[in-house]
């Protein structure tokens, strides 16, 4: 495991498009799918990161919420399946079985979106405002294993409520940090 920050896209980066296989319902997801939510939250995330199992519950209950107020949540998992196996999609629909997810977590085999994103580490989240324009990147919050903060998702979701509320999300935004993404060897 190396320890990577986020590489921090350039606020007002249009939503990259995408098409993943969502491996909880199986279907196929597309950026152009999100075009009516008032917010988007992209988490890049995998099975076995400890700074993603650190969070997983927070997450849970943090997409619920927003879930709930409309807002669309989705989850990617770039990691490679060759090399980190616990990974991959069988895995993956476990996982979000077990936590109960509702929202898309999908698998980018080719590692495309990642790349699109500008993704470095798991976990590393993006918000998107109603005209798919980035508004957040970085942190969850400042929880992370071993410092005893809870777990809140409190950047993010200031971010997501500055944009129901129809405020400017502050410029001041943390780089998230956790493992690297398992790319696939070339």
């Amino acid at each position: 495991m190396a320890l990577v920050s986020s590489n921090m896209l350039p606020l007002g980066h249009k939503l990259p498009s995408f098409r993943l296989d969502d491996t909880v319902s199986r279907t196929e997801l597309e950026s152009t799918t999100l075009h009516s939510a008032p917010a988007i939250v992209v988490a890049f995330i995998c099975n076995h990161c400890p700074y993603v199992c650190h969070v997983s519950d927070g997450f849970t209950a943090f997409a619920s919420d927003m879930l709930d107020r409309g807002v669309a949540v989705v989850a990617i998992n770039a990691n490679s399946e060759k090399t980190h196996p616990m990974d991959g999609p069988e895995h993956m629909r476990g996982l979000a079985k077990e936590l109960g997810w509702t929202f898309p977590y999908c698998f980018d085999e080719t590692q495309e979106v990642a790349k699109a994103f500008d993704a470095a580490c798991t976990p590393d989240w993006y918000v998107f405002d109603g005209a798919q324009r980035l508004v957040y990147r970085g942190q969850f919050d400042d929880s992370r294993p071993g410092n005893d903060l809870p777990v809140t998702g409190r950047d993010v979701r200031a971010a997501v409520d500055a944009i129901l509320g129809g405020r400017r999300v502050s410029a001041e935004q943390t780089p998230s940090i956790g493992c690297n993404i398992k790319w696939n060897a070339n």
